[in-house]
């Protein structure tokens, strides 16, 4: 995936919450001005096998910047398929993401976000 979607491991180098959601604010940035249109984010599900702190503040994280309107929407890997209203927005707007090895996959550990 290239162009209009890019992925980014914001779980590299085992970063604390408030590093990920700094890390996570500068690539939204970073990819609102270089034009992509989807931020695939790479956020893990957690060791724990519930779910995980940095998976959760991303998430929430993401939730604020919609509100400030700093991103259209964003879609939990577990709801990433075609039959998620949201999902279905983001593949009409970028179809490339109908390649994407994730779709229709439940992927607790990724989050894509329409920028």
């Amino acid at each position: 995936m290239a162009g209009k979607i890019r992925v980014f491991n914001v779980k590299a180098g085992l970063p604390t919450v408030q590093e990920a959601r700094a890390k996570l604010n500068a690539e939204l940035d970073k990819a609102g001005r270089g034009g992509v249109v989807v931020l695939k984010v790479v956020h893990g599900y957690g060791s724990s096998g519930v779910g995980g702190a940095l998976r959760d503040a991303i998430r929430r994280s993401l939730q604020k910047r919609r509100k400030e309107g700093k991103i259209r929407a964003f879609v939990s890997g577990e709801k990433w398929s075609m039959f998620d209203e949201t999902a279905r927005r983001m593949l009409e707007e970028c179809p490339e993401l109908n390649k994407d090895p994730d779709l229709n996959g439940y992927n607790e550990g990724i989050t894509l976000v329409l920028i």
